[in-house]
C-alpha cells in the first residue's frame, strides 16, 4: 500500500485506510493473539486506542536510516515507511534537470575533497573564500548558502547554461527572493505532508530565527528523510560547522522548506 501523501491522524476520514492500518499495526505488535489489545479491522474509526498502538509501535521501530521514529500517534512518512515498508513511500535519487545533476556532482566532488576551513573556526580557507566571493559578500561572511550558489555557478558554466539561482549568501534571502521571481518552492508543511514533493537537486532552507538560517542541497530522498550536501556544517549538523559534509536529516526537521530550480 502507497503512502497516500498525507499525515494520517486521530479523525482520518477514510475508513478503508483506517482499517487496512489496523490490521497492518496487528500483524507488527503480535496483537492477533492479544484481544484485549487487538484493534478492531472491522472499525473504519481512528480513535485513541489506534494512537496509542501508533505510539506504542514508534517507540519499538526506527525510519529507513536508522533513526528513532517521533512518537507522536500518527503515520507520517517515516513511520508508514517502518510499517509498510520504504518501497511504498517517495524515493528519488537523481534530478529531473541535467543542470541540477551537474550541481550535485560538483558539489559532490567538493565534498570528497573534504573542504574545510583554514584557520578553524574562521569562515576562510581557500575554497571558502571562493564560494563567499561568488556572491560578492564580504570575506569571512557564513558561506553555506556561498557554497550552494558556487555549485550551481560551476554546474551552469559547465552545462553552458544560465545560473538559475539567486546570488545572495544569505539563506533566507535566497528564500524570499527565489519565491518573488517565482520560481517553485515548497513550504516545510507542504513536504512534511507529503515528502513526495521533494525530489533530488531541491535547495533546502532551514530557518533559525533573528535572521539567521541554514542551507544545502537535496542529494537523495527516502521517504521522509534527506541525504544532502552542505557547508558551513559538520557531522553534528550545526549551521556553523568548518566544512563540506555529506548528511542526513529528517524533513520533518527543515523548518522552512525547499526551491526548486528545475528547468
Amino acid at each position: 500500500m502507497r503512502y497516500p501523501g498525507r499525515i494520517i491522524r486521530k479523525g482520518e476520514k477514510d475508513a478503508q485506510l483506517v482499517r487496512a492500518i489496523k490490521t497492518k499495526l496487528n500483524e507488527a505488535l503480535g496483537f492477533m493473539d492479544q484481544p484485549e489489545l487487538m484493534l478492531d479491522p472491522k472499525d473504519g474509526n481512528f480513535g485513541p486506542k489506534m494512537e496509542s498502538a501508533i505510539r506504542f509501535y514508534q517507540s519499538r521501530h526506527v525510519d529507513a536510516e536508522g533513526m528513532l521514529l517521533r512518537q507522536d500517534g500518527e503515520l507520517g512518512p517515516n513511520t508508514w515507511g517502518a510499517l509498510f515498508g520504504d518501497d511504498t513511500v517517495n524515493a528519488s535519487t537523481t534530478p529531473r534537470d541535467p543542470l541540477l545533476a551537474k550541481v550535485l556532482q560538483v558539489a559532490a566532488d567538493e565534498e570528497a575533497k573534504k573542504v574545510r576551513e583554514k584557520p578553524k573556526n574562521s569562515n576562510r580557507g581557500p575554497e571558502v573564500d571562493r564560494y563567499v566571493a561568488s556572491t560578492g559578500a564580504p570575506m569571512g561572511s557564513s558561506w553555506c548558502c556561498a557554497f550552494v550558489y558556487w555549485c550551481f555557478e560551476q554546474g551552469a558554466k559547465a552545462m553552458g547554461r544560465t545560473n538559475p539561482m539567486v546570488r545572495t549568501a544569505g539563506c533566507l534571502n535566497h528564500w524570499e527572493e527565489a519565491r518573488k521571481k517565482g520560481t517553485r518552492s515548497i513550504t516545510a508543511d507542504a513536504a512534511q505532508e507529503n515528502p513526495a514533493l521533494v525530489e533530488s537537486g531541491m535547495v533546502f532552507i532551514m530557518d533559525h530565527g533573528s535572521g539567521m538560517g541554514h542551507t544545502g542541497l537535496v542529494e537523495k530522498v527516502t521517504g521522509g528523510v534527506v541525504t544532502t550536501i552542505e557547508g558551513n556544517t559538520d557531522a553534528s549538523k550545526t549551521r556553523e560547522g568548518g566544512g563540506v559534509y555529506r548528511l542526513v536529516r529528517k524533513i520533518g526537521d527543515i523548518n522552512k522548506g525547499f526551491i526548486d530550480y528545475t528547468g
